[in-house]
């Protein structure tokens, strides 16, 4: 059955073919029906009228033959044979007499039938209606000895004597019979004639079609010299010729915007490349002035130093930006995995970040599992990441505290970054890793973000062959969540943490500009399924326990606690990108994804 759903719902022949079988039918059993009624009720009026015209002859006959003269058992039995014997050879109906005196009251039939085949109630319309009157109806014929059949019964009467011919409807009855075999075997007939012409016209049509599909298929998967073979002038012809017409236009399209891609990812590339040599000659003589600033005379000359030095901080953390997106547009980023606990990551990164969060107000809580969870990795990019989602949560956490929670299980690992602060607005959760998006352009800078930050961390964990996914409501904060599988290369299925936090009513959770359907567990589970897969597969491991929150002071280290506040912390780790912490002095840098 389920094979047959399948196949209906992939094939228009199918379709076709069945529905023009169904309303044929319909409409053959109708017209079927509507013939037998048309041919039964034309017989039986013709077998009536004859019946009939009979009863009226055999009245005469039974006027002329029996007078109150000479009236007897012998002469009402001779004058029965003789009306019988008129029915010819072949027995064309019955006769019954009766004699209303009461000597002769049960009557004479022939051939052993019984009076009885005479309903009561034509006998009764025959006594009570006026002499001549005739009548008819239909009731079985009833023999001694015999099996009854199906007949018509004609009476009249002229007030002393009731005539009633019985004739059979066998013959009729056969002939009903062989017209419905007849019709019904013309029904077969015509029913698969005309599934097979449905057929053969529903090809002429689907192959085209389906020749269509598979040509866009193919277009759409990247064969762009795709085309249709015309034939003829007719729709399906001019459909593949607009298809041709369409493929020509869009290779024609995407050929010249691939060639305008190539050609701003080169120049992007080269303008960051070329603008850090003077870069590196302003970045000495800053350095300089920022060093002397307090030997300055004036103070506007010293804060203008101080300025200068944070503003080519950003300017350099812009172009190692720039640099890194372009390596990622031009597929020559590489990853270098190495087997990690990624809890040592979630420390260096919450050590890198925690005077930030002091600054504003903020507390880190670090909810992690007691047993190392290991996993092939780029730790340089998984430090990134963290550190972008750790200054996005501090920048828009409104100095509450932060929880960063940790999972694995047998295939996966998975690292949560929650804010309790603005949140996410629909449809933003997927707006925010676009680049130099933001959520409120009115919104200050205040931890020196250049835009890219997310975008680069998505473009990272999707290298890993992972997800990186948000979750927001306005008022309720937010939750980004990084989810990773343990050995490079393979392929994710699942996450061990869920993306919607479990204080969340579920059925009220918007899943990146979606509400949630109504489930009647609230809590949600705590594997999600892969966005990429519209029917993924459920895990089948637990989530690891998790120990109470801890404060990331007692968890981290001292030493990357101290470095982080003094240095902050840069939104790709610094002007090269390569995850170390900047100058002292320089403002740390923030994802301006919201």
């Amino acid at each position: 059955m389920l094979r047959f759903y399948t196949r209906w719902r992939r094939s228009i022949q199918l379709r076709v073919v069945t529905s023009t079988l169904l309303i044929s039918t319909v409409v053959v059993a109708i017209l079927g029906v509507f013939l037998m009624e048309q041919i039964t009720t034309a017989l039986l009026n013709g077998k009536e009228k004859s019946a009939l015209l009979q009863l009226e002859e055999g009245m005469g006959i039974l006027e002329r033959e029996l007078s109150p003269a000479n009236v007897s058992e012998v002469t009402l039995n001779d004058v029965t044979n003789q009306l019988k014997a008129r029915s010819g050879p072949s027995g064309l109906y019955e006769v019954y007499v009766r004699d209303t005196r009461d000597e002769y009251r049960d009557g004479y039939t022939t051939n052993d039938v019984l009076a009885e085949s005479v309903p009561e109630r034509l006998r009764r319309q025959v006594r009570e209606d006026p002499v001549g009157t005739q009548h008819s109806t239909y009731s079985e014929i009833v023999y001694i000895g015999r099996e009854s059949v199906p007949g018509l019964v004609v009476g009249a009467g002229d007030g002393r004597y009731e005539l009633y011919y019985l004739f059979p409807l066998t013959q009729e009855q056969q002939t009903l019979t062989t017209v419905g075999n007849t019709l019904l075997a013309v029904s077969v007939v015509l029913l698969v004639l005309l599934a097979a012409i449905a057929s053969v016209v529903t090809r002429q049509v689907v192959i085209p079609v389906r020749l269509a599909a598979q040509a866009a298929e193919r277009l759409a998967a990247g064969r762009l010299e795709e085309r249709m073979k015309v034939r003829g002038e007719d729709d399906l012809a001019r459909l593949a010729a607009s298809f041709n017409d369409m493929a020509g236009n869009l290779q024609e399209k995407i050929v010249e915007l691939e060639e305008l891609s190539q050609v701003q990812r080169q120049f992007v590339s080269d303008v960051s490349h070329e603008l850090r040599t003077p870069l590196t000659t302003i970045r000495i003589a800053a350095d300089m002035l920022y060093a002397h600033r307090e030997q300055f005379s004036d103070p506007a000359v010293g804060r203008s130093a101080e300025l200068l030095q944070s503003q080519l901080e950003r300017f350099e953390a812009l172009l190692a930006d720039l640099l890194e997106i372009s390596r990622h547009d031009a597929g020559a980023a590489t990853l270098d995995a190495e087997s990690v606990d990624v809890r040592d990551l979630v420390l260096r990164a919450v050590g890198d970040t925690e005077g930030l969060a002091e600054r504003k107000g903020s507390k880190l809580v670090l909810q992690l599992p007691g047993e190392p969870c290991m996993a092939e990795v780029d730790r340089r990019r998984v430090e990134r990441i963290l550190r972008n989602l750790l200054v996005n949560a501090i920048e828009h956490g409104e100095g509450k505290d932060i929880v960063v929670s940790v999972a694995a299980d047998r295939d996966a690992v998975a690292m949560a970054v929650r804010d309790h602060g603005v949140g996410l607005k629909p449809g933003q959760a997927q707006q925010v890793f676009e680049r130099f998006w933001r959520a409120d352009p009115a919104r200050a800078r205040t931890t020196g973000g250049t835009g890219l930050g997310l975008a680069i961390a998505k473009e990272d964990a999707q290298l890993h062959g992972g997800w990186l996914q948000a979750w927001g409501e306005p008022g309720k904060g937010s939750q980004f969540r990084l989810s990773l599988p343990r050995v490079a290369g393979a392929e994710l299925r699942g996450s061990p943490l869920p993306l919607v936090p479990p204080e969340i009513d579920l059925p009220r959770a918007s899943f990146g500009g979606r509400t949630a359907p109504d489930a009647p567990d609230s809590q949600p589970s705590a594997t999600d399924p892969a966005p990429e897969s519209p029917v993924p597969k459920p895990r089948s491991g637990a989530q690891d326990p998790q120990p109470a929150p801890v404060p990331a002071d007692a968890r981290a280290d001292e030493d990357a606690g101290a470095a982080g506040a003094e240095a902050g912390v840069g939104e790709t780790g610094g002007p090269a990108g390569d995850g170390e912490p900047r100058p002292q002095g320089a403002q740390p840098a923030r994802e301006d994804g919201r």
